[in-house]
């Protein structure tokens, strides 16, 4: 009798052990699936490695544009931090109830890449082409966004040209990363 105890309890852990584990297994499961909500500074620290990827962000909207609606910038911990998200996933401008406020956002990390012939582009065009926001300043959120600090096109460009040598050096890479996200669905949280 005292063998058959000894087979039940041994049982018993084994079935413990295996009933925990699976537990264990579940949620880590359930981690990979459903996808943390980030805050705009974690976002930025890595949005170079989630290129394409789907992501979830929150930071305040500190700025709507004004012409348009679809694009939103969110900011992190200070006016340093500043993500750009845009609306043509939606197919709609973002509500400008946005403004101000916490705003959610799902969606698809893209990168945008200016090289040498892009500026060579923005030059020919420059004269004609219409700017975002404020005149030919360019719109104040963006530049900040880049961490701009040049004011005219010209300028712009310049700042540009030296920013692209300064990585080439570097890094061997002659162009740079701006990085948005596409939404595809926002909620303001609060």
């Amino acid at each position: 009798m005292k063998r058959f105890f000894e087979i039940l309890a041994v049982i018993s852990v084994i079935f413990a052990l295996f009933s925990c584990n699976g537990k264990k297994t579940d949620e880590a499961e359930q981690e990979v699936q459903q996808p943390k909500t980030m805050q705009v500074d974690d976002a930025l620290a890595k949005i170079d490695a989630m290129v394409g990827d789907t992501v979830e962000v929150e930071g305040v909207c500190m700025h709507l544009c004004r012409h348009s609606g679809r694009k939103m910038f969110l900011m992190g911990s200070d006016d340093t931090q500043i993500l750009r998200v845009e609306s043509v996933e939606l197919g709609e401008p973002f509500k400008q109830e946005c403004l101000g406020h916490i705003v959610y956002v799902k969606g698809i990390v893209r990168e945008e890449r200016i090289d040498e012939d892009y500026l060579n582009e923005w030059e020919k065009e420059l004269a004609g082409m219409e700017q975002h926001g404020e005149g030919a300043e360019g719109c104040g959120a963006e530049k900040q966004s880049r961490q701009e600090t040049a004011n005219t096109p010209e300028a712009r460009i310049a700042d540009f040209r030296a920013k692209i040598a300064e990585r080439k050096a570097k890094e061997g890479k002659a162009y740079l990363s701006f990085y948005h996200i596409d939404a595809v669905e926002y909620e303001i949280k609060g």
